[in-house]
């Protein structure tokens, strides 16, 4: 589906930006690239700046005109930052995405259009557009560079696909640990680690052993309830045993000023 929409740039003067389209295109799914008089193409620099998706710069097509360009197409849209004398039909990034997949769906062809980094398209390039895109930047500052206008609507369009496809739009990362995340701890182990717990806190002052009242009966339920993990246990057993270290670290101390 994402084959049949191509991004066209008009007249690019600076190679980087071209790089950075293939960049944010491959990113997002898109592959079909469309040059229109690029003042410097093919170029090192669109190379570098495409960080590994030099396969979408290989695949480029070239051509003279918007007309060439826009061949094959039943839906074009252009972006657009100025107002227009002739009001056109508008269309925000989410729009411009949703729109273009309901018509990939319908077998069309479609081509989102990038005008000049210092001038846009002019009227008469956007009179070939059925719709005029815009995206809602901020007004003290609304210009934006042109790899980055075209990962804007790249992202839109993925989101819109991913939708359509019923895919997830998060895909959630497992631990590296997660087999000991996931395992609960053993009676024998619980055991082992209240042993520990209460020497603990024994060595650190906070439980008397004379009289201990009921501190341990409260830990036992509270972390009885936990439903701790493996992963868990060894964390606060490293954290008991570095705790331990700092309490008798301190408690030698303190018998050598005695001496």
């Amino acid at each position: 589906m994402l084959d049949r929409i191509r991004v066209v740039l008009v007249n690019t003067s600076h190679p980087g930006n071209i790089g950075g389209t293939a960049r944010a295109m491959k990113n997002m799914g898109l592959s079909r690239l469309v040059l229109v008089e690029p003042e410097d193409f093919p170029s090192s620099e669109a190379v570098a700046r495409a960080s590994g998706a030099t396969d979408i710069l290989d695949s480029a097509v070239v051509v003279q005109t918007l007309e060439e360009a826009l061949t094959g197409c039943s839906l074009v849209l252009g972006t657009s930052a100025r107002d227009r004398r002739i009001p056109w039909p508008l269309l925000d990034p989410r729009e411009c995405a949703t729109t273009s997949l309901q018509h990939v769906e319908q077998g069309g062809e479609v081509a989102l259009v990038f005008g000049r980094e210092y001038a846009g398209l002019t009227n008469e390039e956007l009179q070939r557009c059925q719709f005029h895109v815009h995206i809602p930047s901020n007004p003290d500052f609304s210009s934006l560079n042109l790899a980055t206008a075209v990962q804007v609507l790249a992202y839109e369009v993925r989101m819109a696909w991913l939708a359509a496809e019923g895919r997830p739009t998060k895909v959630e990362k497992l631990e590296t640990t997660a087999m000991l995340n996931s395992m609960p701890v053993t009676a024998d182990e619980l055991e082992r680690f209240y042993a520990h717990l209460e020497q603990t806190l024994v060595d650190i002052g906070f439980l008397d052993p004379e009289k201990p009242r009921h501190l341990m009966s409260r830990l036992r339920r509270l972390y009885g309830r936990s439903g701790v993990s493996k992963l868990e246990m060894n964390i606060l057993r490293g954290i008991l045993t570095e705790t331990q270290k700092v309490a008798r670290g301190v408690s030698y101390k303190r018998s050598d000023e005695d001496v």
